[in-house]
């Protein structure tokens, strides 16, 4: 190969279609906006309206609520890869393995909320792992390579039996008494 033969793949390069310049160039006239209205110039809000009548999403009922305000976020992490850690001898299989060690490892970035894990991958070492949850093929294969899995779940953070809404009202007017 010289570099006088290098070029792009044919077909990744196209020409820009040169529009309203006369009828012979075959996009003159409406230059490909066909006739006229709303949708034949600039700025076109017409994308799900169903010409007056009650859009199909407005039409639907709302349903159910998503609280992501306290939604956990996790690390998903695959048997194989914790695997390949332990071969490398980046991860002691004798200490508990749990988030702090994979985050050692290089096999997460930062601990999040908690570590889950997932069956995919072969795993053959005996470990104690300790971390969020685990799915059921990742407990099966942990268990069958002698390991064992403490599931850890978090508790939410109370706040210290302060009253809410009218009585938090109440609790200060007394405190100023």
């Amino acid at each position: 190969m010289k570099l006088n033969q290098i070029a792009d793949n044919a077909g990744s390069r196209k020409n820009r279609m040169r529009v309203g310049r006369g009828i012979g160039s075959g996009m003159g006239k409406t230059g490909g906006r066909g006739g006229k209205g709303q949708t034949a110039r600039t700025g076109v809000r017409i994308k799900g309206f169903e010409g007056g009548q009650m859009p199909l999403h407005r039409r639907l009922p709302k349903r159910g609520f998503r609280n992501t305000a306290f939604a956990l976020k996790l690390n998903e992490i695959n048997l194989g890869k914790v695997q390949v850690a332990i071969d490398a001898g980046l991860i002691d299989v004798k200490a508990p393995v749990d988030a702090a060690a994979m985050v050692k490892a290089g096999l997460m970035r930062r601990e999040k909320d908690g570590v889950k894990l997932l069956g995919n991958g072969e795993f053959k070492a005996k470990a104690d792992f300790t971390v969020f949850g685990a799915s059921k093929s990742a407990k099966e294969a942990i268990e069958k390579a002698g390991g064992s899995v403490k599931i850890v779940k978090l508790e939410p953070e109370k706040a210290e039996d302060e009253p809410k809404g009218k009585n938090k009202r109440k609790a200060k007017a007394a405190d100023a008494k």
